[in-house]
């Protein structure tokens, strides 16, 4: 088997279970035709840096389910009686949009049935305790929207609020604790948050230098890509080179920025081919400022989020690695679930 053959199979090995049931299984074939899309000199050398990241970005069902079990098992969490604890819990159900914690609470309940023999359905004895889940924090705004309604609207006066994710990014919720506070204050309640998660990175601007997702040191000499920058009203943040982040998700500084410039570069080219996209689709993914995009790596067995790469995720004429569910879509099988013709023969 070449050194190729053998990059394809482990990186489809590590994403085989993504949105599974409702795609195909991810093949080595699958994982070639997105490379292909590249330059031939870069392919081998993307291949290689994706492998090893998306080992550590690429959270599948198996770390999802270790991830929630730990949290059930956490006692700086439920303290010396666990059982009590988790009975207390009121689960939140208030995401304005999509299905992702509709679907992590169908999960997390699996494993305490498993742990303890009831799910969430049977907790909520205290109007004290309260727990948003969800697998991802990303710019902040969707946990900031949902909570800010629910403090406003529905919360009692005094609450404790846990909010857990699999992977949460700092810029993202140091903005949502700053605004849930903010709504809290003005509330009159006496509220209290607290964050579990399972991996933290570090998208800050004014922390650049040890940034965990793709901010590139230079912009390619590539007529596309320079264009596109001339096109911003601001000059894009660029990181120095020298430290690939904090966290290790890469193996190299050099690997780190073979990703920035190739997913830049083909991601001007999905925006120039790709003429529905909107304003907030960055080349490195969706951010509302005008950056060259959020770039984060992170995606789970669930779905890719939209702040990922644009090469991972747009669809047609682009081929997608991860190819995504879009709020929209999970908005009209939701509503069409719940019609009353849909449950007839």
């Amino acid at each position: 088997m070449s050194q190729r053959e053998q990059l394809l199979e482990s990186i489809a090995n590590t994403i085989q279970d993504y949105r599974d049931g409702s795609l195909p299984k991810p093949l080595a074939d699958h994982v070639n035709q997105w490379v292909k899309q590249f330059d031939e000199d870069v392919q081998i050398p993307i291949l290689e840096e994706l492998d090893v990241v998306l080992k550590r970005t690429y959270f599948s069902k198996e770390k999802v389910i270790r991830f929630l079990n730990n949290v059930i098992n956490t006692e700086k969490l439920t303290g010396s009686t666990p059982e009590e604890f988790w009975r207390s819990v009121n689960f939140l159900d208030i995401q304005s949009a999509g299905n992702s914690q509709k679907d992590m609470l169908d999960l997390f309940s699996q494993q305490l049935t498993s742990r303890f023999g009831f799910g969430v359905d049977s907790c909520g004895q205290s109007n004290e305790v309260f727990l948003y889940i969800d697998d991802g924090i990303f710019t902040g705004n969707r946990v900031r929207r949902d909570l800010d309604k629910w403090i406003s609207e529905e919360a009692p006066h005094e609450a404790s609020i846990h909010i857990v994710c699999i992977a949460t990014h700092r810029g993202g919720r140091f903005y949502a604790d700053t605004k849930i506070k903010e709504c809290i204050g003005d509330s009159g309640k006496n509220i209290k948050i607290k964050w579990w998660t399972l991996i933290n990175l570090e998208d800050r601007k004014s922390y650049v230098h040890v940034s965990d997702v793709l901010r590139p040191t230079v912009i390619p000499q590539d007529s596309a890509v320079q264009a596109y920058v001339g096109s911003m009203h601001y000059n894009p943040t660029l990181r120095p080179a020298g430290n690939c982040g904090g966290l290790g998700l890469f193996s190299s500084d050099q690997g780190k920025i073979l990703l920035e410039q190739q997913f830049l570069k083909e991601g001007v080219r999905i925006k120039n081919m790709c003429q529905n996209l909107g304003d907030t689709q960055r080349p490195l993914g969706h951010m509302t400022l005008e950056t060259l995009g959020f770039g984060s790596l992170i995606v789970t067995y669930r779905n890719c989020p939209n702040n990922a790469p644009l090469v991972f995720w747009v669809d047609d004429p682009w081929y997608p690695l991860f190819p995504r569910q879009t709020n929209t879509q999970t908005g009209y099988q939701r509503m069409f679930s719940a019609a009353p013709w849909s449950s007839r023969s």
